[in-house]
């Protein structure tokens, strides 16, 4: 085999297609008992982020792969499960099923001398092999190593309830009859609580942070539709931003009339949170907001406004370190936390490693991984280039530079992407 691809969810079924469609050998190890990724329902003691309640942000018709249509049965956002069963029917269609290696886990990816990469894999009973390939790339999202604050708050350790993270959730009916409070404002923070609030006896959503919130659907139009249309992107970034600020006004008003802190950042100046629900939930009184928290008391959470609740759980939706155990420090994340990689694929100094699925859209992000890995199975097959390391040194640097300028020197920030000048920089080396 002359390339190993780490993943099978989403990124790593694209890039097996890919590799298939132009006959390059590879293997796809998958350290799940199935495809899928982060759709896929966590068996039994396995950690996983597919709480019940997940559904697809993006509308189906630009999540699904372009060759391979989600079916029309399926609702314009659907669940985890329809989802992970789509993905499934893509790897049997494309005939890359037999290329993955499933409950099998990367231990350690090495280069040597000679530039070939040795990968060292686990097997469910335990065993370990050593293989070399030529190439290696790494479809294994960033979701499994789940961030907590550094320090929980005073008193966390003798808290009378649990403090648990995302990654353990599962399903709003664990809760019932509950007191819980569920911290962040991201997208699984404003998903799960949404989820609590039709179960638990109450929940507070505790936010440290304002984020703008948008609905899925703006003017009856899915936000990807709208980011992958030609008038939006002829627009200039200060007409788009007016544009979207003028719509969110209209959809939902300010988010200080639901309790909640007004972002201290323009839009599209960080991540956005998607949500169709949380500010419904929030005026129907089944989520109440609360700033940060400050302390923990026996049963009680208190807030730095001074406030207190009794609480029975609190559930941290505080996302996910970007960590790759498997690889030699300091790739691709840099120390002040960057990722560096040329067209967020490459990284410089390693030739023959690639990274797909390392970004993050406003939209739906299967177009731009399924760009990813054409592009790279182009290269690895010969018919198209890398610039020399200095040139891609020089990419990264320049694309850093506006990241900071844009969007601060905020965690993640670096895989920020906008779909259609990204789109537009793989155009010129992938046919038609």
């Amino acid at each position: 085999m002359r390339v190993c691809v780490i993943g099978a969810g989403l990124s790593g079924l694209a890039v097996a297609h890919a590799l298939k469609e132009r006959g390059i050998g590879f293997v796809c190890l998958e350290r799940a008992a199935d495809v899928g990724g982060i759709w896929r329902q966590p068996e039994a003691g396995e950690r996983g982020p597919g709480y019940q309640s997940l559904h697809l942000n993006t509308a189906k018709q630009l999540t699904g792969y372009a060759g391979f249509p989600m079916p029309d049965s399926y609702p314009l956002y659907p669940r985890h499960s329809q989802v992970a069963a789509y993905l499934r029917s893509f790897a049997e269609w494309a005939g890359i099923r037999e290329n993955v290696e499933l409950r099998t886990e990367v231990v350690s990816v090495a280069q040597d001398a000679d530039g070939m990469w040795t990968v060292v894999s686990r097997d469910a009973d335990g065993a370990t092999t050593s293989r070399r390939f030529e190439r290696v790339i790494v479809a294994s999202g960033h979701h499994t190593d789940p961030a907590l604050p550094d320090t929980l708050p005073a008193g966390s350790e003798t808290f009378a309830g649990r403090i648990l993270h995302s990654l353990d959730y599962r399903d709003g009916g664990d809760f019932a009859g509950q007191r819980v409070v569920v911290v962040g404002l991201g997208a699984s923070a404003v998903d799960i609580a949404a989820d609590l609030s039709r179960h638990a006896a109450e929940t507070v959503l505790s936010v440290r942070r304002g984020l703008h919130i948008v609905p899925k659907q703006l003017y009856g139009q899915s936000l990807d539709e709208i980011a992958e249309a030609p008038w939006w992107n002829e627009m200039s970034f200060a007409e788009r931003r007016r544009w979207a600020e003028e719509a969110l006004l209209v959809a939902r008003g300010r988010l200080a009339d639901y309790g909640l802190p007004e972002p201290d950042h323009p839009l599209f100046s960080s991540a956005t949170t998607l949500s169709d629900e949380i500010l419904s939930r929030i005026r129907h009184g089944a989520v109440t907001p609360k700033p940060a928290i400050a302390s923990f008391d026996g049963d009680r959470v208190v807030f730095t406004d001074g406030t207190r609740v009794a609480a029975d759980a609190v559930v941290y939706c505080t996302g996910f370190h970007m960590t790759f155990p498997f690889l030699p420090a300091g790739c691709p994340v840099a120390a002040d936390g960057s990722v560096e990689l040329y067209r967020r694929v490459v990284p410089a100094d390693r030739p023959g490693l690639y990274f797909v699925g390392l970004v993050r859209p406003v939209g739906a992000i299967t177009r731009l991984v399924e760009a990813q890995a054409r592009w790279v199975a182009r290269i690895i097959g010969g018919e198209a280039e890398l610039p020399a390391a200095d040139e891609m040194r020089e990419e990264i640097g320049t694309y850093l530079a506006g990241i900071v300028q844009r969007y601060g020197r905020t965690r993640g920030a670096s895989i920020q992407v906008d779909v259609g000048p990204y789109l537009a920089e793989f155009r010129e080396s992938l046919p038609v």
